[in-house]
């Protein structure tokens, strides 16, 4: 079961003007609760008038090594949102000696370190997971390579520039890293601009074998992981080898028609070894449901894209608004987002411990 632990700001890096670095320390006794594949998340806990507020953020710093005693310290990316409630205070608020609630990591969007070629598609602060990911594979593995393709809208805006340059100067053989720019032009490299479906079909092949990827790891916003993905489609690649986490979804972007839940739906739910069941209300979600009978289920963005309220689906049926977290075969098998399923059938029940 994912946690809550207060943790020690210990660093806060100004990164660009609208982004931060935040560095937490890991007490001994909680380092291995926080070990963490590379590309986990963490989820940020603050209340504010009461009311509660969770943001999830990629860890950027490499995984720990297997056999040791867990991560030191674990570092995160933030960029400021509009109105964010949660970016605008971590850039304008949090200082070194603050504690924070952070909870255990989570996520699916992972590596795990093995020969072959690797590529990523980023944007923005899609780089942050992809960071974590790509020096945790070229420490690990020394037959294992790495093409980076970033996108960012001009050189002052690009988050951890240093970060990936030392990645470079570390793995100049192994590391390739391609930038594009949308909004300057560059003095060498390629031309500013989009990257979209029909560039990247021309782009990748010419960057590297696209067969010979073993994976393929998108991250950033909607539109340009659809159109990634698009791309790698029409070049052949199996979706098996596609993974895929979306920053910045606007509200509306793959909802599906609303439709009335069943009169008197009720849901049972087991989380951490103990089951209850309890009406729906009306237009409630799944998560919702559970959430005020067990504060304790898991959730951190409620908005289908970090994965963390997943839960396999034991009995009845669902309705899911949207989905940006869940592989293809995760709902196959019987996987749905507790924050985004509303009860297609009078008895639904939700096991979250699976």
């Amino acid at each position: 079961m994912a946690r809550f632990h207060p943790l020690r700001v210990t660093a806060v890096d100004r990164l660009t003007d609208d982004s931060v670095a935040l560095t937490f320390a890991v007490p001994p006794e909680l380092r291995e609760e926080y070990r963490h594949e590379p590309g986990q998340h963490l989820a940020l806990r603050r209340t504010v008038d009461g009311a509660e507020i969770r943001r999830t953020y990629s860890i950027c710093s490499p995984a720990p090594q297997p056999g040791d005693d867990g991560p030191r310290t674990l570092r995160v990316g933030v960029r400021m949102v509009e109105g964010g409630a949660f970016s605008a205070y971590a850039l304008k608020e949090i200082n070194v000696g603050d504690d924070l609630e952070v909870m255990t990591p989570a996520g699916r969007f992972t590596l795990r370190p093995a020969p072959g070629l690797y590529a990523a598609v980023v944007g923005g602060s899609g780089i942050t997971p992809v960071l974590s990911i790509a020096s945790t594979l070229l420490a690990r593995e020394p037959a294992a390579r790495f093409c980076l393709i970033r996108s960012d809208r001009t050189t002052a805006s690009t988050m951890f520039l240093d970060e990936v340059a030392d990645l470079k100067d570390r793995y100049p053989e192994r590391l390739q890293l391609v930038t594009v720019l949308s909004r300057e032009e560059q003095q060498a490299g390629l031309p500013s601009g989009r990257l979209g479906k029909e560039r990247l079909t021309g782009l990748l092949p010419a960057l590297l074998p696209v067969g010979e990827v073993a994976g393929w790891f998108l991250c950033g916003p909607f539109g340009l992981v659809q159109e990634a993905e698009r791309a790698l489609r029409g070049l052949g690649v199996a979706r098996g080898r596609i993974h895929e986490e979306i920053f910045h979804v606007d509200a509306g972007s793959g909802s599906g028609p609303a439709a009335a839940a069943p009169a008197h739906s009720m849901v049972t739910a087991r989380l951490d070894g103990r089951a209850g069941t309890w009406p729906v209300h009306e237009g409630e979600t799944l998560l919702d449901t559970v959430l005020r009978n067990r504060p304790d289920a898991p959730y951190a963005c409620k908005g289908g894209v970090c994965g963390t309220c997943r839960a396999f689906l034991v009995e009845g049926e669902v309705r899911m608004d949207r989905n940006f977290a869940l592989e293809p075969e995760e709902t196959e098998a019987g996987y749905v987002l507790a924050c985004q399923s509303h009860p297609a059938t009078e008895k639904v029940e939700l096991d979250f411990d699976r």
